[in-house]
């Protein structure tokens, strides 16, 4: 019989196994830690599944996407360009397949370690500005795909925020560099935060290429 989940850990899964917009709001602070690491997370973003054209889940499940149709609270960490790992937290009801895209964070413990792992970061604020960022400071790869992220013990472990003063303000935009469903304010960050990535909507190479001036 598995372990029964109580106080923050039930609690931050009741709020992941709701809507994923809720879930991408409720994320804010909360902390992450691998790899001897802790991180603050300071920006998220939602992705709706099926019914999101900018979700990976959007055309259906698929080996990469299976494990976003559920449980919530899980991990979702895919490779992108080519040589990033980012990470997603499932959320939603069992078959649903939303997630939210971990953006941006503050490194609150491990920060000597963090720097080792990137050295080309100018200012501690750039160490986790990013979701590529932010999973190389943690050290999360493919061999975290999978993995239950409220568990006692788990190799990334997620926690609820501890609440200290009045919490920072939330704001609300499109999400970053997405192929589909530009404007959705889906994108959620702690406002005037450092560490808070900056906004580019997503220009298809055709497009770029017209847009540069003709010599």
């Amino acid at each position: 019989m598995g372990r029964r989940e109580r106080g923050p850990a039930l609690s931050l899964r009741r709020l992941l196994a709701g809507p994923v917009e809720e879930a991408a709001r409720g994320l804010l602070g909360c902390a992450l830690s691998a790899g001897g690491v802790t991180v603050r997370i300071t920006e998220t973003e939602a992705y709706a599944g099926m019914r999101d054209a900018a979700s990976h889940a959007f055309r259906g499940r698929t080996p990469r996407n299976e494990i976003m149709f559920g449980p919530a609270g899980f991990a979702y960490v895919y490779f992108t360009y080519g040589m990033h790992w980012c990470m997603n937290v499932v959320c939603g009801p069992d078959g649903e397949a939303s997630a939210v895209l971990l953006r941006a964070g503050e490194v609150v413990r491990g920060l000597a370690t963090a720097r080792e792992r990137r050295p080309a970061a100018r200012r501690d604020a750039e160490l986790a500005r990013g979701p590529a960022r932010l999973c190389s400071t943690l050290g999360i790869t493919r061999e975290h795909y999978g993995v239950d992220l409220l568990a006692l013990g788990s190799a990334v472990r997620l926690r609820r925020p501890r609440a200290v003063g009045e919490p920072p303000e939330i704001e609300a935009g499109p999400r970053v560099g997405v192929t589909g469903a530009h404007d959705i304010p889906w994108r959620f960050w702690y406002a005037d935060d450092p560490t808070v990535s900056t906004y580019r909507r997503h220009v298809p190479r055709a497009r770029a290429q017209e847009r540069q001036p003709q010599l």
